[in-house]
């Protein structure tokens, strides 16, 4: 595995953890069928969200990504989510999630 790609999977694992102790009871889910869908499905009640996590702020986004994240947070919310900003997007989807 790449450096780039281990430091990504690094900072998705931590995230997972984090959302599973913000929105306890929590679904998260892994998704990476297909080119663009975002990384993660958050299942909450009854709302979802998205989050596509890059390693960096600066870090390539692949094609489809901005499609997919714009199309889903249209229908509930997703965004893109890295160490730069994952506060300030943690902080949106609990507003979001949360009752």
């Amino acid at each position: 595995m790449a450096r780039s790609a281990r430091l990504e999977s690094g900072f998705q694992d931590r995230l997972i953890a984090n959302l599973k102790t913000i929105f306890p009871g929590c679904m998260v889910f892994k998704m990476n069928q297909r080119q663009g869908i975002p990384d993660l499905l958050i299942l909450y009640g009854k709302k979802w969200a998205s989050l596509e996590c890059k390693k960096s702020a600066s870090a390539k986004r692949q094609p489809n990504q901005e499609y997919y994240v714009g199309k889903m947070n249209e229908m509930s919310f997703s965004r893109f989510i890295s160490p730069e900003n994952k506060e300030e997007v943690l902080d949106e989807l609990r507003k979001t999630l949360q009752p």
